[in-house]
């Protein structure tokens, strides 16, 4: 078998961990103890954990988020979710091919060890949003339950391992996602009055005001006074002809096997969405060691920030903007991706097919909030109020924030003289979650003299580390002091402290003092998975990727406290200003076939419910026939009826009821089910999850 583990990162380190040995069909596979099976079969080069018992379509992950059910293996007698579920030494996993039978209960009912707890407040979601408002409740003497379903608190900040934008005084900015996240988790155990359950997850609101939670494998009962809903977002899936196929799946599970469990989980990929989260994914691809064949948007712009776009784009990444995906190609698994462009009423324009190869096709369309928590806490009677993600979809910063003023809100409730909400942490928030603004044209200084920084962050987004860090007080922010563009107007000493700390590596130091001819420039660089060192030659280029020229590489330093490499080398100076980074990637990785691949398949052939397989046409013929109610859809095609519960489906049945025509009013709602999540029956029968086995 093969191994997709990383060795090396240029960010991450890679700790040393015991193997065990699992067995896939019976067949040995080395794992690392405390991993998930889904990493561990992908690291050993197994991506495909069945077939479907509808049409024998592969299954492999789609979120590794525990939040569908595409990975759904057998572990030792037992349907488990492989991304959810920790390898133990000696499993027995099998692949969930046709309709296995379930095993026997071999013990009696007993109910009477279920643990009841009360607490004043239960935090579902320890993310950025939960752990800034278990800290404010910490602060103030209010007891608070933190649960969250995976092994260690911090939500998505786990997965990234790219600087954070907002400001460093109150968001942490210019520190890596990874590292806010511990720094949050600390603060927060740090309280007496906080407890955190790991390996925990959030079954249902009852009407009796209890809410069921699985911890460790044993189901639970917590009264709160209030919830706060922190459970985050989850991934908009896409409609398009071959979405069924191995190797399609979400941003965020991507960054999870690369970021979180360091597997390489592909060779090659494309990238669908433009939006900061499928524009980081490519730069945390590259971080991998992986190739990005593309991305494409359908927007004439990305959503993103410009500087994350610019990013990929420097390091050799083309980005399709006004294209769609036509469509994913290959027998099981994907082989090749096609993408066309698109006229003003996004309709794909014949002639324009463009044929990529890649072994796997990241969704990065959207999220959507988990707010089912919500809903039920509302019709139980239950306090709640919902932050971060859960509530509006933003950024991380936004997300502390907005976590922090729900801290407050609900210790307010509770706690007589809680202090009053500050109104500045409700417009530092709005400044955070807002969209990214004015693009700035690029001025160049005439100066051919001293040192001093090039700033080629020409967007309005909240960000304003490279103020903040700068020894001479040299880099301002125009108007705003987190929105504003930052630039330079003072003295520079060359210290590279800016260039360092920049989220969207996006300035540059231009140094004349020993070659006016010949100034050394530095930029940013965090590859060294691509790496270079004195005597390489790379090719520089300009903000938008632009070839400038190619220059031998004079030095590279490693900044100690976030591994940022600066590299240094001399250039002609009338390119020196311009100078942003240079290409990693080869052309020959982004470069389309001669000849396209049509779909053979037509846009109502598309998959819409991933469980059940129900398409897109099957959809629209009853909707067409009359059919408003989501439940006799349900009724009738069993779509939302598979054991993600309508998670996935549930907007894109929305989208044909929008195509044709049905305003949201008429339609009647889908009726949730308890649970939200599958759980064995054995949990509530016996209290501990195994006990049937």
């Amino acid at each position: 078998m093969s191994d997709n583990r990383i060795r090396s990162h240029p960010v991450l380190p890679v700790p040393q961990r015991e193997a065990v040995t699992i067995y896939w069909n019976k067949e040995p596979v080395q794992a690392l103890r405390d991993e998930v099976i889904s990493s561990a079969l992908i690291a050993a080069g197994i991506h495909v954990f069945g077939h479907h018992h509808n049409d024998g379509s592969a299954q492999g992950i789609y979120c590794a988020n525990g939040q569908c059910a595409k990975c759904t293996v057998i572990a030792n007698g037992v349907p488990v979710k492989a991304c959810m579920t920790k390898v133990q030494a000696g499993m027995m996993v099998q692949s969930v091919e046709g309709l296995p039978a379930l095993p026997e209960a071999t013990t009696a009912p007993n109910l009477s060890d279920i643990q009841e707890v009360e607490v004043d407040v239960l935090v579902i979601g320890g993310g950025p949003a939960g752990l800034s408002a278990a800290v404010e409740l910490g602060r103030l003497g209010v007891r608070t339950l933190i649960i969250d379903d995976k092994s260690e608190l911090g939500g998505k900040l786990v997965l990234q391992t790219h600087k954070f934008f907002g400001s460093v005084e109150d968001s942490y900015a210019g520190a890596r996602g990874n590292e806010i996240g511990r720094m949050l988790a600390r603060q927060a155990l740090d309280s007496e009055c906080v407890e955190t359950w790991t390996d925990a997850t959030a079954l249902y609101v009852f009407k009796d005001r209890k809410v069921g939670v699985l911890h460790d494998g044993r189901y639970r009962l917590v009264t709160p006074k209030i919830v706060l809903n922190a459970a985050g977002a989850r991934e908009k899936f896409l409609r398009f002809a071959g979405n069924t196929l191995s190797g399609i799946y979400g941003a965020g599970a991507f960054q999870t096997l690369v970021n979180r469990d360091l597997v390489r989980p592909t060779r090659r990929l494309f990238i669908v969405g433009g939006g900061n989260v499928g524009l980081i994914a490519g730069y945390h691809a590259l971080q991998a060691g992986i190739e990005v064949a593309g991305l494409v948007e359908a927007m004439p712009q990305c959503g993103g920030y410009r500087v994350h776009a610019d990013k990929l784009r420097r390091l050799g990444v083309p980005i399709h903007t006004s294209h769609t995906v036509l469509c994913a190609n290959g027998e099981e698994s994907v082989e090749s991706v096609t993408i066309a462009r698109i006229d003003e009423n996004f309709a794909s324009i014949a002639g324009t097919e463009q044929t990529f190869i890649c072994d796997t096709l990241l969704i990065a369309v959207g999220l959507n909030p988990v707010d089912e928590f919500t809903r039920e806490a509302e019709k139980a009677g239950l306090p709640v109020v919902a932050a971060g993600d859960a509530d509006e979809i933003a950024e991380a910063s936004s997300a502390m924030f907005m976590g922090r003023i729900a801290g407050l809100r609900i210790a307010r409730d509770l706690v007589a003289g809680a202090p009053d909400i500050p109104a500045s942490l409700s417009a530092k928030a709005d400044i955070l979650k807002a969209h990214p603004g004015c693009i700035d044209e690029q001025e160049f200084s005439t100066l051919r003299e001293g040192v001093y920084p090039v700033l080629h962050c020409l967007q309005e987004i909240p960000c304003n580390p490279c103020s903040t860090v700068c020894p001479t007080n040299a880099i301002h922010m125009k108007g705003d002091p987190i929105l504003g563009n930052p630039y330079y107007e003072g003295s520079c000493v060359g210290c590279g402290k800016c260039v360092a700390i920049c989220p969207g590596l996006a300035i540059t130091l231009v140094d004349y003092r020993k070659d006016r001819a010949h100034p050394t420039v530095t930029v940013p660089y965090e590859l060294s998975n691509h790496p270079v060192q004195p005597g390489s030659v790379v090719t520089v280029v300009d903000i938008s990727g632009h070839m400038l020229d190619s220059l031998e590489v004079a030095a590279v330093v490693t900044m100690k406290e976030n591994m940022t490499q600066l590299v240094r080398f001399k250039a002609p100076a009338n390119i020196a200003a311009h100078i942003v980074n240079f290409i990693v990637q080869p052309q020959s990785v982004s470069r389309p076939l001669p000849q396209p691949t049509l779909p053979t398949q037509t846009p109502d052939d598309a998959m819409v419910c991933l469980c059940e397989r129900v398409t897109v046409g099957e959809v629209r013929a009853l909707i067409r026939k009359g059919v408003r109610d989501i439940n006799q859809l349900k009724a009738i095609t069993r779509i939302g009826m598979g054991p993600c519960g309508a998670k996935t489906c549930d907007s894109l049945v929305r989208q044909v009821f929008r195509e044709e025509g049905i305003p949201p009013e008429r339609i009647v709602e889908n009726t949730s089910r308890p649970v939200f999540v599958e759980v064995p029956f054995g949990v509530f029968a016996a209290g501990e999850r195994g006990s049937h086995e």
